[in-house]
């Protein structure tokens, strides 16, 4: 089993405070940080684009992990890597040409990720998984904060660890420090948490997800 870690995804929709969101997520202990971008079309809210990103990647040397919940992902992604992006990650249900959009992310020097919802099987990354870096699997159908997990991605897990011993599965909705166990056990082991960690006490929250 990889190292477990923790991805806070930043919430903050007052960007005045992003940066000392980003300062105090560092300190806290956190892994990596999940950027949600959100083009209120491919889900139905509208979040951070490469200007955000670009102006907070100053506070912290912790790897921006950029989910780019948006169509046609190809289009933004060189953008994305020079704005500060450590890893894309983009919907396979976003994009026509997967392995091309993978290709492109990795030749930029970057870490990529491959995305399914919910409903998408695990079948769909049967022809590029060997190409990725990591599979986020969505817990919650994706656009919002604060869902319940959804228990068939335990299944799901074990379906994507089936097809690769060495890819890293993050989890993305309704983790808390009840809902990370089921799926350590099923072979995940990168979760992110936004509403849990911002809930309470950044350090104490982060560790009783690592507990």
């Amino acid at each position: 089993m990889n190292t477990i870690k923790i991805a806070p995804s930043i919430l903050s929709a007052d960007f005045s405070k992003l940066g000392d969101e980003i300062i105090e997520i560092t300190k806290a202990g956190a892994d990596m940080i999940h950027i949600d971008v959100m083009d209120g079309n491919f889900v139905p809210n509208i979040s951070f684009g490469v200007p955000i990103i670009k102006s907070i990647r100053n506070k912290t040397d912790l790897i921006f992990d950029v989910h780019l919940m948006i169509d046609a992902p190809e289009r933004y992604i060189e953008d994305f890597a020079k704005a500060g992006a450590d890893m894309i990650v983009v919907h396979a249900e976003s994009t026509t040409h997967l392995h091309r959009v993978v290709q492109q992310i990795k030749n930029l020097g970057l870490k990529a990720g491959v995305s399914l919802n919910p409903a998408t099987p695990v079948e769909n990354l049967k022809y590029v998984i060997d190409e990725l870096d990591m599979v986020l699997l969505m817990s919650v159908n994706p656009g919002f904060g604060g869902q319940k997990f959804i228990p068939t991605t335990i299944e799901k897990i074990k379906d994507v660890r089936g097809i690769s011993s060495t890819v890293d599965i993050q989890i993305d909705g309704g983790i808390t420090d009840a809902t990370i166990k089921p799926c350590i056990e099923a072979g995940a082991n990168i979760f992110v948490a936004g509403s849990f960690v911002f809930g309470g006490d950044y350090k104490e929250q982060i560790e009783k997800l690592r507990g």
